[in-house]
């Protein structure tokens, strides 16, 4: 199996399943300038094989030693690294910051069958966390219950001899997106993928939505025109041909989705634009120059839009880079819809 940087429990599984051996190695803490973020994870074989990364290469050399050492006699172990310690110079780490590092050797500490179910509940795209308790070393599975809609509960559990954190607590970071510890708890929240809605078969989607996929997003692009959105133009991609106010209500946009109009044409763009304003998209981009803008600007208002709704609208799209090329466009598009999404709250 081959696995992309986002499928670590899956390749730790294959190899399990393959009788490679396997751990997965999971960043549960960081403090000051640590080079990866907690829930970051990496996935060792008994060959010494990787995939993933929890250090961006200072500490990896560690982990994997401790990593194989974990396969032989079947114990979870955390570590710690940081600048204050001579052994993270000798790794590595001399960026500043310190790690806690929860390694688990799969098929002993951490079950085959519950690596098994958190693969499952990936590829089905649920919204989950997988919390394991770093003093008793029980572990569950709990789903969330979506926002608004009541405390997230647990459903699968691997050990039984201590109540999980608080379900109010799991599910704020849920809607936070943020893993991180509970008491002795550590969840490791598991979102499904950012949503990406490009309005517009352009040739600007076509390095957007390829950039898009890269950076995690799950993109889908709606073009009534089947010419433009065609399978020969975006291969292998969700391609939507109803009206874009149709389709953009059909994809429900939530507070993980980012919408981009790129057909420059009021007849497509502006039913897309009004529906996602009634959505809790937390981005919308629209292509056009500032005088395009500004006409734009003055039909949302014939339409009855309120100045903050206008104020939600990214436009012209992307930050300014000077950007010339559709790719470079793209490149812009892309980096604003991120700052957006790291920045706010």
């Amino acid at each position: 199996m081959t696995a992309t940087f986002e499928q670590i429990p899956e390749q730790a599984l294959a190899w399990h399943e393959a009788g490679q051996g396997a751990a997965l190695a999971t960043v549960v803490q960081t403090w000051g300038s640590a080079p990866r973020p907690v829930g970051s994870q990496l996935a060792i074989n008994g060959a010494s094989e990787m995939s993933g990364s929890v250090s961006g290469g200072c500490v990896e050399g560690a982990v994997v030693a401790e990593a194989l050492e974990a396969i032989e006699d079947g114990a979870p172990r955390v570590l710690e690294f940081g600048v204050s310690d001579d052994a993270a110079f000798a790794v590595g780490l001399a960026c500043g910051g310190t790690i806690r590092i929860l390694v688990e050797p799969v098929g002993r500490a951490l079950s085959a069958d519950l690596l098994a179910r958190i693969v499952a509940r990936r590829a089905e795209g649920r919204a989950f966390a997988y919390l394991v308790n770093l003093s008793t070393w029980d572990r569950q599975l709990t789903d969330s219950k979506g926002r608004g809609s009541g405390a997230a509960a647990p459903d699968v559990a691997q050990g039984a001899t201590q109540a999980g954190p608080s379900a109010d607590a799991v599910e704020a970071r849920f809607r936070s997106d943020k893993s991180g510890f509970e008491g002795d708890w550590f969840v490791a929240v598991q979102n499904p993928p950012l949503k990406l809605i490009v309005v517009g078969a352009v040739h600007i989607a076509q390095p957007l939505i390829q950039m898009a996929r890269l950076t995690g997003f799950a993109p889908r692009l709606i073009d009534p025109r089947e010419a433009f959105g065609s399978a020969a133009r975006f291969p292998g991609e969700t391609l939507i041909h109803d009206w874009p106010d149709d389709a953009v209500r059909a994809l429900r946009p939530d507070h993980r989705t980012a919408v981009v109009t790129l057909t420059h044409d009021p007849k497509l763009d502006d039913p897309a634009i009004l529906a996602t304003l009634d959505t809790p998209a937390f981005y919308l981009g629209c292509l056009g120059s500032t005088r395009t803008h500004a006409k734009r600007v003055a039909r949302m208002k014939e339409a009855g839009r309120t100045d903050a709704e206008i104020e939600r609208i990214h436009a012209p799209v992307g930050l300014d880079i000077g950007a010339a090329s559709p790719a470079e466009i793209a490149v812009s598009i892309l980096a604003q819809i991120v700052a957006v999404l790291r920045r706010k709250g």
